[in-house]
């Protein structure tokens, strides 16, 4: 999204065997040195996930999402495969970006992940990798633009780098999980949900109100323009109802014990901000993961 409106998530990391990579790898972490703060307000879709968006110039901006939320519970992590797609070129006055976020109740802490396509903030309009965090429900932080999200040095990939897509489409991995072994909110990243690695983390006193858990998981597509301009495309640019469109796969929770599981039949709950422009899929509940069809062609003006 813009400087002003900016686009999460993942699942718990525990088994013994993951501590000892975990505390390696947090050995081993280093602060990235930090710009200035650029203030950038981001919204979710649910009631739950409300933020107020406010433009630095005054003009009116347009958010639309296609998004699935949880019901409220305390929630330790959740894991997704999202798949990212290059459009090739968008306005500059636009972005479009697939995001995981867990939140408390009344969104004035949210941690979220996922990819974006946003001219303004990246110069170019290829797919990259984002994180974002907001401790007061208004103003946040994206990628390494500020103190707040910690990188590791031994990461494979770090906020802000661009995703190349493959044929113009690729797909990645992304767990976000309090971490029973130091209690901030770590991100993992791959391109298998069984085949991750650390990428930072979080800290705990940086979201109080998610010292002891999430209340509230969303995992979706969201969009941003301008009023009288024509909004971009979510997901691929195809409607939900072929396995052609964009998805997000293996969709879980994580307890705190590290131990994925199903949400239950019929406990998410579907956003659309506008369906003659975007729209969402049914949720399956499936062996072979969890998953659901999200985006349009875009094309709103309002």
């Amino acid at each position: 999204m813009s400087h002003d409106v900016r686009l999460l998530i993942l699942a718990l990391f525990m088994v013994s065997s993951n501590h000892v990579a975990e505390i390696s790898a947090k050995s081993s972490h280093y602060e990235h040195p930090r710009r200035s703060l650029h203030h950038m307000p981001r919204n979710s879709s649910s009631d739950a996930f409300k933020l107020t968006t406010a433009s630095s110039q005054g003009e009116n901006q347009i958010t639309h999402y296609c998004t699935y939320y949880s019901g409220e519970a305390a929630y330790f992590g959740t894991i997704a495969t999202i798949d990212v797609y290059d459009f090739g070129y968008l306005n500059k006055r636009v972005s479009t970006a697939a995001q995981i976020v867990l939140g408390n109740r009344n969104t004035s802490n949210q941690v979220l992940a996922g990819w974006e396509v946003n001219p303004e903030l990246y110069g170019d309009s290829k797919p990259h990798f984002f994180v974002y965090w907001t401790n007061d429900g208004k103003d946040g932080c994206s990628n390494l633009d500020c103190v707040g999200f910690v990188p590791i040095n031994v990461a494979t990939i770090k906020p802000g780098d661009t995703l190349e897509p493959s044929n113009g489409q690729k797909r990645i991995a992304l767990k976000v999980f309090k971490s029973e072994y130091d209690g901030d909110w770590w991100l993992h990243f791959g391109h298998d949900v069984n085949n991750l690695s650390p990428v930072g983390y979080w800290p705990k006193d940086l979201i109080i109100a998610m010292k002891d858990h999430a209340d509230v998981i969303e995992w979706g597509g969201i969009t941003l323009s301008y009023s009288g301009e024509i909004s971009p495309p979510m997901g691929n640019g195809q409607w939900p109802r072929s396995n052609t469109a964009a998805s997000f796969r293996n969709v879980q929770y994580v307890d705190k014990y590290g131990k994925r599981y199903d949400p239950p039949m019929g406990g998410l709950h579907a956003v659309e901000t506008h369906r003659n422009c975007y729209q969402t899929g049914v949720f399956r509940l499936q062996v072979q993961g969890n998953m659901f069809y999200y985006g349009g062609p875009g094309g709103c003006t309002s």
